[in-house]
């Protein structure tokens, strides 16, 4: 309610020194804008794509530390101390990774972050210098962004240059995309011209960050095979001592089970 008051007040401020100075207002509606602009649907899909497998992979994770805890709570009964304090040290190790990962994906400078700006900052760029070219050149005094909190409580359809910041936008982006292809060529051209050197240099170059690449996925496959075979073992040894101690008190049951029966013969033998 405060915000919206002091919007307001700054609206009537700045209406009166319009007014009174003759100063030119103009604005925009950012969201039309935005969703006019077709590389921006592409960003902001892909950017929403990439936030669906990253909390498809929270879900799955959180879904199997919340199955840790309840096939713990269902055996705690059975384990020993030890058993218990070290799958509670395992769990306490997958909610740490838990929130290291959520934090990797969507922390202050996260990979939400980065994709966002490598994405959707340069469209929104391109509006901002569009409307600032336009101010420039039509000597607009003060441009408003009609979709934001600034509450727009009337606006004249005359004084909006969304359209207009559009068209320069598009105009731009046809400028550029030619400029692109211009310069795509006179790579190819460029490339045409390379030695024989040059391109065996460039092919052992790229021979060789192939090379890096592998060795990397293949060292992090193998520090995953590592956690996965000593979950594995741990998981074995588990097995085994549940069923030493299920074997043992089988032997404690059949054991007491003899004696009663010795003692039951023995009271016969007795009678």
């Amino acid at each position: 309610m405060k915000k919206n008051i002091l919007t307001f007040a700054l609206l009537l401020i700045v209406g009166s020194v319009a007014a009174q100075k003759n100063q030119k207002i103009a604005f925009i509606d950012m969201d039309y804008i935005l969703q006019n602009i077709p590389q921006y649907i592409e960003a902001q899909n892909a950017l929403n794509d990439k936030v669906a497998k990253w909390r498809a992979n929270l879900d799955k994770e959180a879904r199997a530390i919340e199955l840790l805890k309840t096939d713990l709570g269902n055996e705690k009964a059975i384990l020993t101390p030890e058993l218990i304090e070290e799958r509670e040290e395992d769990i306490l190790v997958k909610q740490q990774a838990f929130r290291k990962l959520e934090s990797l994906y969507f922390g202050t400078n996260g990979d939400m972050y980065i994709l966002r700006k490598k994405l959707i900052q340069p469209i929104q760029d391109q509006v901002y210098n569009a409307v600032q070219t336009i101010a420039a050149r039509k000597k607009y005094d003060f441009v408003f962004d009609k979709s934001s909190e600034l509450i727009m409580l009337y606006s004249n359809k005359k004084h909006d240059i969304s359209s207009l910041v559009l068209k320069l936008i598009n105009i731009d982006q046809k400028q550029q995309a030619k400029r692109d292809k211009i310069a795509a060529k006179k790579e190819l051209l460029s490339n045409n011209e390379l030695s024989e050197a040059a391109k065996q240099r460039q092919a052992k170059k790229e021979a060789l960050k192939q090379k890096k690449l592998s060795d990397r996925e293949k060292k992090l496959q193998e520090i995953k095979d590592k956690r996965e075979a000593k979950l594995k073992a741990r998981e074995e040894k588990r097995r085994l001592l549940r069923e030493k101690k299920e074997a043992l008190k089988k032997a404690k049951e059949a054991a007491k089970k003899k004696e009663d029966e010795d003692k039951k013969n023995q009271e016969s033998n007795d009678q």
